[in-house]
């Protein structure tokens, strides 16, 4: 076992995040467990609750860091775009590429619960620079589209989106030939835009 001065808190948290991320390459977090945890980086659980908290906690600042990622894949696409319209499918395949790329990780996101504990501020913000990212997009495509009704595009979009990304993932299309989840996000993306 390390010893406790092996590593500052910085280096601990990172060294727990990261392995944490590692297992999620190639594994589902219903695997893991915080003595799982502290087993692969060789500390005491009790280290790992003094540092994040709970265990709840540091899945929370594994979600945190992936969708720091996300974001940041979706800016790039986003700002490398031609227009807003580009700019929204973009984002949209961004999306469903990423929970391709990190299934595991993805999942995590959409399965964590916060048990009844407030969502802190630090992990809110990031919920709200995403869907701000769509919501600005579709003000641009929009402009004479009023405040309540950017919101509902965008909850209404997003959760289109999501669910075909899901079932995407899971390949849970339940077709006889294999369904592109990316041909249908640009259907329906082109099929509501009309109306927009």
């Amino acid at each position: 076992m390390a010893r406790r001065n092996d590593h500052t808190r910085e280096q601990l948290i990172a060294l727990t995040l990261n392995t944490v991320k590692d297992f999620l390459d190639e594994n589902s977090y219903h695997e893991l467990s915080l003595r799982k945890i502290a087993n692969m980086i060789g500390y005491v659980p009790s280290t790992l609750v003094n540092v994040f908290g709970n265990y709840n906690l540091l899945l929370l600042h594994v979600v945190a860091q992936t969708l720091d990622e996300l974001a940041q894949e979706a800016t790039e696409v986003v700002a490398s775009s031609d227009d807003y319209k580009t700019a929204l499918y973009q984002l949209a395949h961004c999306y469903h590429d990423f929970a391709q790329k990190h299934p595991h990780r993805w999942q995590l996101i959409f399965e964590h619960n916060m048990n009844g504990e407030t969502l802190p501020e630090w992990q809110a913000q990031r919920i709200d620079n995403m869907t701000g990212m769509l919501e600005q997009l579709l003000r641009v495509l929009g402009p004479e589209r009023n405040e309540d009704e950017v919101l509902k595009a965008s909850r209404v979009l997003w959760s289109g989106v999501h669910g075909i990304t899901l079932l995407s993932v899971d390949d849970k299309f339940f077709a006889a030939d294999p369904i592109d989840g990316k041909e249908l996000i640009d259907n329906l993306l082109t099929n509501y835009l009309i109306n927009w």
